[in-house]
Protein backbone atom coordinates (compact mmCIF):
# COMPACT_ATOMS: atom_id res chain seq x y z
CA UNK A 1 0.00 0.00 0.00
CA UNK A 2 1.38 3.27 -1.24
CA UNK A 3 0.96 6.81 1.22
CA UNK A 4 2.53 10.09 1.17
CA UNK A 5 6.05 10.55 1.64
CA UNK A 6 7.91 13.52 0.63
CA UNK A 7 5.50 16.74 0.42
CA UNK A 8 6.34 17.50 -3.26
CA UNK A 9 3.97 20.35 -2.93
CA UNK A 10 5.76 22.58 -1.30
CA UNK A 11 8.49 24.80 -2.11
CA UNK A 12 11.68 24.18 -0.06
CA UNK A 13 12.66 27.78 0.07
CA UNK A 14 8.90 29.02 0.01
CA UNK A 15 6.32 29.86 3.29
CA UNK A 16 3.66 27.51 1.56
CA UNK A 17 2.06 25.09 4.25
CA UNK A 18 2.64 27.62 6.98
CA UNK A 19 -0.13 28.93 9.06
CA UNK A 20 -0.71 32.90 9.17
CA UNK A 21 -0.04 33.11 12.73
CA UNK A 22 3.08 30.77 13.05
CA UNK A 23 6.07 32.13 15.39
CA UNK A 24 9.67 32.59 14.28
CA UNK A 25 10.64 29.56 16.15
CA UNK A 26 7.69 27.35 14.49
CA UNK A 27 8.41 28.86 11.05
CA UNK A 28 12.42 27.75 11.63
CA UNK A 29 11.52 24.53 13.01
CA UNK A 30 9.56 23.72 9.82
CA UNK A 31 12.07 24.90 7.74
CA UNK A 32 15.07 23.35 8.91
CA UNK A 33 12.66 19.61 8.93
CA UNK A 34 12.41 20.40 5.05
CA UNK A 35 15.64 21.08 4.58
CA UNK A 36 16.50 17.72 6.64
CA UNK A 37 14.41 15.48 4.08
CA UNK A 38 14.86 17.17 0.86
CA UNK A 39 18.56 16.71 1.65
CA UNK A 40 17.97 12.97 3.04
CA UNK A 41 16.14 12.77 -0.39
CA UNK A 42 18.59 13.80 -2.77
CA UNK A 43 21.24 11.74 -0.82
CA UNK A 44 19.46 8.60 -0.99
CA UNK A 45 18.31 9.16 -4.59
CA UNK A 46 22.04 9.34 -5.36
CA UNK A 47 23.49 6.59 -3.77
CA UNK A 48 20.92 4.35 -2.07
CA UNK A 49 19.34 4.57 1.21
CA UNK A 50 21.48 1.54 2.48
CA UNK A 51 24.40 3.80 1.40
CA UNK A 52 23.99 7.23 3.24
CA UNK A 53 24.33 7.48 7.45
CA UNK A 54 22.14 10.59 8.79
CA UNK A 55 25.67 11.82 10.54
CA UNK A 56 26.28 12.91 6.39
CA UNK A 57 22.79 14.04 6.28
CA UNK A 58 23.43 16.29 9.29
CA UNK A 59 26.82 17.68 7.97
CA UNK A 60 25.05 18.26 4.80
CA UNK A 61 22.61 20.42 6.04
CA UNK A 62 25.62 22.03 8.87
CA UNK A 63 23.72 20.78 12.03
CA UNK A 64 24.34 18.18 14.51
CA UNK A 65 23.15 14.27 14.06
CA UNK A 66 21.14 14.67 17.29
CA UNK A 67 19.80 17.76 15.51
CA UNK A 68 18.11 15.19 12.91
CA UNK A 69 16.76 13.22 15.21
CA UNK A 70 15.13 15.98 17.53
CA UNK A 71 12.96 15.91 14.46
CA UNK A 72 12.86 12.93 13.11
CA UNK A 73 12.49 9.24 15.19
CA UNK A 74 14.43 7.22 12.72
CA UNK A 75 16.28 7.58 9.16
CA UNK A 76 13.42 6.17 7.47
CA UNK A 77 11.41 9.06 8.90
CA UNK A 78 13.32 11.75 7.07
CA UNK A 79 11.22 10.62 4.12
CA UNK A 80 8.77 8.49 4.91
CA UNK A 81 7.25 11.68 7.20
CA UNK A 82 3.59 12.86 5.11
CA UNK A 83 1.39 10.36 6.74
CA UNK A 84 1.29 12.36 10.04
CA UNK A 85 -0.92 15.18 7.63
CA UNK A 86 -2.91 11.84 6.19
CA UNK A 87 -3.22 10.61 9.82
CA UNK A 88 -4.86 14.32 11.33
CA UNK A 89 -7.40 14.89 8.13
CA UNK A 90 -8.65 11.04 8.94
CA UNK A 91 -9.39 11.98 12.11
CA UNK A 92 -11.06 15.41 10.89
CA UNK A 93 -12.84 13.84 8.17
CA UNK A 94 -13.84 10.37 8.95
CA UNK A 95 -15.71 11.46 12.12
CA UNK A 96 -17.75 13.65 10.55
CA UNK A 97 -21.21 12.07 10.30
CA UNK A 98 -22.60 14.48 7.71
CA UNK A 99 -20.14 12.99 4.97
CA UNK A 100 -19.83 9.64 3.48
CA UNK A 101 -16.42 7.73 4.58
CA UNK A 102 -15.76 7.40 0.65
CA UNK A 103 -16.32 10.79 0.23
CA UNK A 104 -13.88 12.44 2.89
CA UNK A 105 -11.64 10.07 1.66
CA UNK A 106 -11.85 11.12 -1.94
CA UNK A 107 -11.19 15.34 -0.26
CA UNK A 108 -8.08 14.05 1.31
CA UNK A 109 -6.61 11.80 -1.60
CA UNK A 110 -7.22 14.71 -4.55
CA UNK A 111 -5.55 17.25 -2.17
CA UNK A 112 -2.70 14.96 -1.83
CA UNK A 113 -2.47 14.58 -5.83
CA UNK A 114 -3.34 18.60 -6.12
CA UNK A 115 -0.22 18.98 -4.28
CA UNK A 116 2.05 16.81 -6.54
CA UNK A 117 0.62 17.62 -9.26
CA UNK A 118 1.41 21.12 -8.78
CA UNK A 119 4.86 20.84 -7.95
CA UNK A 120 5.10 18.89 -11.24
CA UNK A 121 3.75 21.71 -13.19
CA UNK A 122 5.91 24.11 -12.08
CA UNK A 123 9.12 21.94 -12.99
CA UNK A 124 10.89 23.41 -16.18
CA UNK A 125 11.93 19.76 -17.49
CA UNK A 126 8.49 17.61 -17.27
CA UNK A 127 10.15 14.19 -18.05
CA UNK A 128 12.78 15.07 -15.09
CA UNK A 129 10.99 15.86 -12.84
CA UNK A 130 8.52 12.55 -13.67
CA UNK A 131 11.54 10.18 -13.54
CA UNK A 132 12.44 11.90 -9.83
CA UNK A 133 9.29 11.09 -8.52
CA UNK A 134 9.39 6.97 -10.18
CA UNK A 135 12.66 7.10 -8.76
CA UNK A 136 11.60 8.06 -5.39
CA UNK A 137 8.67 5.21 -5.19
CA UNK A 138 10.79 2.44 -7.08
CA UNK A 139 13.24 3.18 -4.07
CA UNK A 140 10.87 2.79 -1.22
CA UNK A 141 9.43 -0.75 -2.84
CA UNK A 142 13.34 -2.22 -3.01
CA UNK A 143 14.31 -1.20 0.54
CA UNK A 144 13.77 -3.67 2.66
CA UNK A 145 14.02 -1.01 5.76
CA UNK A 146 11.50 1.68 3.91
CA UNK A 147 9.42 -1.12 2.76
CA UNK A 148 8.48 -2.17 6.51
CA UNK A 149 8.69 1.30 7.94
CA UNK A 150 5.95 2.14 5.45
CA UNK A 151 3.95 -0.89 6.16
CA UNK A 152 4.14 -0.18 9.66
CA UNK A 153 2.96 3.31 9.33
CA UNK A 154 0.24 1.73 6.70
CA UNK A 155 -1.24 -0.35 9.67
CA UNK A 156 -1.28 3.09 11.92
CA UNK A 157 -3.55 4.71 9.92
CA UNK A 158 -5.85 2.11 9.39
CA UNK A 159 -6.13 1.94 13.35
CA UNK A 160 -6.22 5.55 12.91
CA UNK A 161 -9.08 5.39 10.53
CA UNK A 162 -11.30 1.87 12.41
CA UNK A 163 -10.97 4.50 15.52
CA UNK A 164 -12.41 7.51 13.89
CA UNK A 165 -15.13 5.63 11.89
CA UNK A 166 -15.52 3.79 15.87
CA UNK A 167 -16.69 7.28 17.25
CA UNK A 168 -18.54 7.89 14.20
CA UNK A 169 -20.66 4.97 14.43
CA UNK A 170 -20.88 3.87 17.92
CA UNK A 171 -18.55 0.84 17.89
CA UNK A 172 -15.66 -0.16 19.32
CA UNK A 173 -12.29 0.14 17.13
CA UNK A 174 -11.61 -3.33 16.49
CA UNK A 175 -15.29 -4.03 15.68
CA UNK A 176 -14.40 -6.22 12.64
CA UNK A 177 -16.62 -3.82 10.38
CA UNK A 178 -14.52 -0.71 11.34
CA UNK A 179 -11.31 -2.75 10.86
CA UNK A 180 -12.41 -3.66 7.59
CA UNK A 181 -13.90 -0.33 5.85
CA UNK A 182 -10.84 1.16 7.57
CA UNK A 183 -8.89 -1.04 5.45
CA UNK A 184 -10.87 -0.93 2.60
CA UNK A 185 -10.85 3.19 2.64
CA UNK A 186 -6.93 3.24 2.96
CA UNK A 187 -6.72 0.58 0.07
CA UNK A 188 -7.55 3.98 -2.14
CA UNK A 189 -4.10 5.28 -1.77
CA UNK A 190 -2.50 2.32 -3.27
CA UNK A 191 -5.14 2.32 -6.08
CA UNK A 192 -3.93 6.29 -6.63
CA UNK A 193 -0.14 5.58 -6.18
CA UNK A 194 -0.68 2.78 -8.73
CA UNK A 195 -2.58 4.86 -11.32
CA UNK A 196 0.45 7.35 -10.66
CA UNK A 197 2.98 5.00 -11.37
CA UNK A 198 1.17 4.26 -15.08
CA UNK A 199 1.04 7.84 -15.75
CA UNK A 200 4.17 9.12 -15.01
CA UNK A 201 5.79 9.16 -18.21
CA UNK A 202 7.15 12.28 -18.56
CA UNK A 203 4.58 12.91 -22.22
CA UNK A 204 1.42 13.15 -20.23
CA UNK A 205 0.68 16.73 -19.03
CA UNK A 206 -0.44 16.92 -14.97
CA UNK A 207 -3.76 17.74 -16.53
CA UNK A 208 -3.52 14.16 -18.33
CA UNK A 209 -2.25 12.49 -15.08
CA UNK A 210 -4.99 13.92 -13.12
CA UNK A 211 -7.52 12.91 -15.11
CA UNK A 212 -6.22 9.26 -15.62
CA UNK A 213 -5.13 9.04 -11.91
CA UNK A 214 -9.06 10.35 -11.06
CA UNK A 215 -10.63 7.78 -13.30
CA UNK A 216 -8.98 4.94 -11.04
CA UNK A 217 -9.73 6.47 -7.70
CA UNK A 218 -12.84 7.18 -7.98
CA UNK A 219 -13.92 3.34 -9.70
CA UNK A 220 -12.10 1.81 -6.74
CA UNK A 221 -13.67 4.16 -4.79
CA UNK A 222 -17.14 3.29 -6.10
CA UNK A 223 -17.34 -0.55 -5.02
CA UNK A 224 -16.03 0.21 -1.76
CA UNK A 225 -18.99 2.91 -1.31
CA UNK A 226 -21.15 0.25 -2.11
CA UNK A 227 -19.99 -2.07 0.62
CA UNK A 228 -20.24 0.87 3.03
CA UNK A 229 -23.72 1.79 2.04
CA UNK A 230 -25.45 2.01 5.58
CA UNK A 231 -22.54 1.69 7.28
CA UNK A 232 -21.73 6.01 8.21
CA UNK A 233 -25.03 5.82 10.63
CA UNK A 234 -24.34 5.23 14.47
CA UNK A 235 -24.66 1.63 15.52
CA UNK A 236 -28.00 0.53 17.31
CA UNK A 237 -28.15 0.18 21.25
CA UNK A 238 -27.28 -3.23 22.34
CA UNK A 239 -30.89 -4.37 23.05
Amino acid sequence: MSLPTVDWGTPASGTSGASGTEGLRERKKRLLRRRLTDTATALFLERGFDAVRVAEIAAACEVSEKTVFNHFPSKEALILDRPEATAAALRTTLARAGRAPVEAVLDILAGELDALLSWLAAQPDLAGASARVQAFTAMIRSTPALRAYHWEMTEQLVAVAAEALATRTGRGSDDPRCQIAATALLGLWRVQSTALRGSLDGEHTPAQIRDAVTADVHSAAQLIGTGLAGFAGRAAPAG
